[in-house]
């Protein structure tokens, strides 16, 4: 049987010479499958700039500890495709993700279509044979023309915070971006907001507005803060008093925020929002990596592994290096020629002591670790290039025994490091 990689890799091919956002494509290959995507489990829909991923996760675990069977689809996936599909709790197996990938490949039948719009299409596939009680759907990119936003209604949809990325897709100011993810909202759909800048938030009210669809936004409908080391959620329905998120970093409480209040939109109490903070996994957000090659390099250094990469993720970041022990701290990074690089490294500067720059590979948008140091150094970073990821583990850790290394800047990066250090 051919595997998925193969299949995948044809798939490639099919991409439009030009990108255009469009639904056309979508919808011309769902009703060539026989409409799948209405034959799915309630969806929750979840679209913003930065923390997408985490709330998901925690919104599944929640869901999970409650004994439901949840559907989700992300991306991108860091060390296999697979990562992008789990059916009821699973990850999709090889034998059934090759053939459902071929059957979309036949369905299109040779028709340009992106890669991102012929996956899709082969989760929406999946989901609709295997029953669950919920489909998570993330967001690729934007939301009103997004290859996920055919779900004519959904039972929630989710906005986690909206800031400046992908801006030759949707648009070079807050509002416009804001516009593009607010297009997920549905006619009476309930919608979880979470914190906003001001302009964004504007523009999300009067696109509900208009769609009679009900908000509940953070810090007016709820709010989520640490207090004394435990996580302190509150809403019309009551206190809750939680422990940390399991997952690192002061952002992660907006982000639990965020899916507690989806939880309890949906009917779920404390003890689902209990399991959303501290049941949540998930890889490449500020992953303490404890073993493989790259740990056995890093001697006795701390090494972590994080795959933000626009100046949100940037500052998050930042704040997440500020609250944790002081130590020495050496980023090793790597970046594609799309992002606001220097958006992304200014508010680091002031948390590590240098930077090593590396190309990305196989990836053809990457930065070159010149460029990259050469932004790293107008932002004030003591900075220098390496060939790869290894070798600048190495030397940080020979320059600097028990420092803490953080290889960052792309989530393609962060699939790299993964599938080579196993």
């Amino acid at each position: 049987m051919t595997t998925s990689d193969a299949i995948l890799s044809r798939l490639m091919q099919l991409h439009p010479k030009v990108i255009d956002l469009s639904l056309d494509r979508m919808e011309r290959i769902l009703a060539a499958l026989g409409n799948p995507e209405r034959r799915i489990p309630p969806v929750i829909h979840i679209a913003g700039t930065n923390g997408k991923g985490s709330t998901q996760a925690m919104i599944r675990a929640g869901l999970e500890a409650a004994g439901k069977r949840v559907h989700a689809y992300t991306s991108p996936h860091l060390a296999h495709f697979h990562e992008r599909i789990r059916l009821a709790g699973e990850l999709i197996g090889e034998s059934e993700l090759a053939a459902i990938l071929e059957e979309c490949e036949a369905a299109n039948g040779g028709q340009p279509i992106t890669f991102f719009e012929i996956t899709t299409a082969a989760a929406f596939l999946a989901f609709s044979r295997v029953p669950a009680d919920y489909t998570l759907l993330e967001v690729g990119l934007g939301g009103r023309l997004d290859a996920t936003n055919v779900i004519d209604h959904p039972a929630l949809t989710v906005i986690t915070p909206v800031s400046i990325d992908h801006t030759q897709f949707l648009g070079e100011t807050l509002p416009e971006i804001a516009g593009e993810k607010a297009g997920i909202i549905k006619q009476g759909v309930p919608c979880i907001v979470g914190p906003q800048a001001p302009e964004g938030r504007e523009v999300i009210e009067t696109r509900a507005e208009a769609l009679n669809a009900p908000l509940r936004i953070a810090r007016q409908d709820w709010d989520s803060y640490c207090e004394h080391g435990r996580l302190v959620y509150f809403d019309e329905q009551g206190l809750l008093d939680l422990p940390l998120p399991n997952l690192p970093g002061p952002h992660q409480i907006q982000n639990a925020g965020t899916a507690i209040a989806a939880l309890r939109a949906l009917g779920f109490g404390e003890s689902a929002a209990e399991a959303a903070v501290t049941r949540a996994e998930w890889p490449a957000r500020m992953q303490r990596l404890t073993s493989g090659p790259l740990t056995e390099a890093a001697a006795d250094c701390e090494l972590w592994l994080d795959g933000g990469h626009n100046p949100a993720g940037g500052e998050a970041l930042a704040a997440t290096l500020a609250a944790m022990p002081p130590r020495p701290t050496h980023l090793v990074c790597g970046m594609l020629n799309t992002k606001d690089v220097e958006g992304y490294m200014r508010p680091l500067a002031p948390q590590i002591r240098s930077l090593i720059a590396v190309p990305i590979p196989e990836a053809d948008a990457t930065l070159s670790a010149v460029e990259t140091e050469t932004v790293a150094a107008a932002c004030g970073i003591a900075a220098t290039t390496a060939p790869d990821v290894l070798d600048a583990v190495r030397r940080i850790a020979l320059e600097e025994p028990g420092s803490r290394i953080l290889i960052c800047g792309s989530l393609y990066l962060a699939g790299v490091v993964l599938r080579e250090n196993g």
